[in-house]
Order: structure tokens, then sequence, then C-alpha cells
């Protein structure tokens, strides 16, 4: 479509120079705030009680039903990685396991893997996201043609976005290229 972007790069341009151009300003230090045990208990409730569980073997149906004894250490280990930007690596395990789909059981392609976490890393992750996300939207981090992971927006919206530029730029007898 012939509706340049200003800041989009030319097929020729150096990215570093791209990036430079793009954000000419330094993005401002992350500064990610403390959990408290409330948030932990309230991200511990909202998980789907499953009996299934990762390679510890807790659930999140035992962790929702003991999280009131084990909410302030799990605050603590949450602010530490906060505070540090260290994930262990020992919560980015997980146990794989395949599921059945439908067909013959024999066949190993009626099978999906299926990559079960921690309860506790499920929760920290949530606890993490939330304050990255936060950080990306109130500093404007993110373009608005990123729709990808971004609340109130999917495929459907970038199709509808894509399809009302065609429209319109047919409408005024545009060029329209696929570049």
């Amino acid at each position: 479509m012939n509706n340049h972007n200003a800041n989009a790069p030319s097929n020729h341009e150096n990215p570093i120079s791209y990036l430079s151009r793009a954000f000419n300003q330094p993005f401002p230090t992350i500064n990610l705030k403390c959990v408290s045990s409330k948030e932990i208990k309230d991200k511990t409730m909202s998980l789907k009680i499953k009996n299934s569980h990762g390679y510890n073997g807790i659930s999140t149906k035992i962790l929702k039903l003991r999280i009131h004894y084990i909410s302030s250490p799990l605050t603590y280990i949450c602010n530490r990685m906060l505070s540090s930007g260290i994930f262990p690596t020992r919560l980015k395990f997980s146990e794989v396991k395949p599921i059945f789909k439908r067909g013959d059981k024999n066949d190993t392609s009626n099978y999906r893997p299926v990559s079960l976490l921690t309860s506790f890393s499920k929760i920290f992750e949530q606890a993490i996201f939330n304050r990255v996300y936060h950080h990306i939207n109130n500093y404007h981090i993110l373009i608005n043609e990123q729709f990808g992971f971004r609340h109130a927006s999917s495929r459907d919206t970038v199709s509808c976005k894509l399809t009302k530029n065609i429209l319109t730029a047919l409408n005024n007898k545009l060029l329209i290229s696929l570049q």
C-alpha cells in the first residue's frame, strides 16, 4: 500500500540507524514494584482447579487449599526474582506428556505434547507479566502495529484494520502493493 510510515525502515537501511531514529529517547528504566502476600493469594485463587501437575507433584488444587500457609515464602521468592531480575532455572522446567487427540491410539501422530509447568511458576510468571505489561503500556513502548499479546487485540483486529486500509486505498484510487 502507498500509505508510507515515516518511521518504517527502508529496504537498505541499517537496523541500528532505524532503531536510533525510531527511538531517539532511551526507554525508561523498568522498576518492578514488589508483590504482596494478598496478590500472591489472589493470583493463586484465580488459577483453574486442576489435578495435573508439573515435576514437583503439586497441583493447583492442592496449592489453592494450602496457599494461606505458604503465601509469605512465595511472596519473598517472587520479590527476590523481581529485584534480582533472575527467574530460577528450576521453575523453567516442565514435564512434557503426550495427550491423545483421536483415532488410532497406536499411531503417535494422534498425540499432541503438553508441557506441564509447576503451579508456582504460573503464579510468578503472572505477577511478572502484569508488571512488564504495565510498564510497556505506560511508556508506549510498543508500536500500534504490534497486535499479538496485547489486550483487546487479536488476529481479527489486524484483519479488520488491513481490510479497512485496503478499501480506503482502493476508494482513493491508490496503488496497493504487497511488500
